[in-house]
């Protein structure tokens, strides 16, 4: 263990290894939620330039989780957990510390407010209406080519999420080659990193072809093979003559105006491309029953992320209820 260096020090080293392996969003919760535990120590009289890594121990890691149970949610308390716990261990592999990671574990377990789980809602009904409205972009009238490309690709894009569950990251990296158009499936990066084969329907390669179909003459005159293309593309002035990936904020633009045009203005952050993700395992289950088929298409990890789903998939149930209570109205 180290005794030179100090609590400003650490912190600083570990979030240089935070910022070289995480995300920017990432790194940056991360140094808020240690910029809160150093300001409690500071707090309570412990000099962060001149006390070195042993002034963390157990004690000081609980006050800090009492700290954030009364002055924050539970979901930023997690966070800020994560992060701190990150730090624990960054601290004893680089023998900064020496800690029983078994202990510091059960601390974190015991004395953190327990994650309640929310159920997922998500308006189905008017996810329908904004699919049937996808399908039309088809025949809407249109000024020009551009517009035309816009509408064929919104409507792939819609329905889409819909029905194969991507995430809207996902669905906007996507490449045309990674369509296998006989098998109707494809191979994306998914959450973490892991490669995860995706299923589409008919109507989704559908979709696809005429959308593609209708951009031929754009992706043509691109220099890059086809296969390197983006599946959807933006089509603007500013993308200039390449084929550009739409971005995840055009992407979540896409439903939300949509979402607008076939609901109305009533509709602004009711449908959403996470809710269209909701709508895919809820049709899964709905449709077949079956909760570990549901959860390998969804590309949960766990079965758990999955059987919260569950209800909103019980039909059995919902006619179970009113046969007992309302059969006698």
């Amino acid at each position: 263990m180290s005794e030179q260096i100090s609590l400003n020090e650490c912190l600083a080293a570990y979030l240089k290894t935070v910022e070289m392996s995480r995300s920017a969003r990432t790194a940056k919760i991360y140094a808020t939620a240690l910029q809160a535990y150093f300001s409690l120590l500071s707090a309570q009289g412990a000099d962060l330039e001149a006390a070195g890594p042993e002034a963390l121990d157990l004690e000081a890691l609980k006050a800090f989780i009492d700290f954030l149970s009364r002055e924050y949610s539970p979901a930023t308390e997690r966070l800020y957990l994560v992060a701190v716990r990150g730090f624990y261990e960054f601290l004893e592999a680089e023998e900064f510390l020496n800690l029983n990671q078994a202990r510091l574990h059960a601390v974190i377990r015991r004395r953190a407010r327990r994650r309640t789980q929310k159920l997922p809602q998500f308006p189905q009904a008017e996810i329908e209406t904004l699919l049937e409205f996808a399908e039309g972009l088809a025949l809407v009238p249109v000024e020009d080519e551009t517009e035309r490309l816009i509408c064929l690709r919104d409507r792939a894009f819609l329905i889409t999420l819909a029905d194969t569950g991507l995430r809207v990251h996902e669905a906007c990296k996507m490449t045309r080659g990674e369509l296998n158009w006989q098998e109707g499936k494809a191979l994306v990066l998914g959450k973490g990193g892991h490669e995860a084969l995706v299923r589409f329907s008919s109507r989704a390669l559908r979709a696809l072809r005429a959308y593609l179909e209708a951009r031929r003459r754009v992706d043509g005159a691109d220099s890059r093979p086809l296969s390197a293309l983006p599946l959807f593309a933006r089509h603007d002035r500013a993308a200039g003559k390449k084929v550009r990936p739409i971005s995840t904020v055009t992407g979540r633009n896409i439903v939300r105006q949509r979402g607008q045009q076939a609901l109305g203005e009533q509709a602004e952050g009711l449908i959403t491309p996470h809710t269209l993700r909701h709508y895919f395992v809820t049709t899964v289950l709905r449709g077949t029953g079956n909760l570990r088929l549901a959860q390998e298409l969804a590309r949960h990890r766990s079965i758990t992320s999955t059987q919260i789903y569950a209800h909103l998939a019980s039909d059995e149930l919902d006619q179970g209820y009113y046969d007992v209570f309302e059969s006698g109205e």
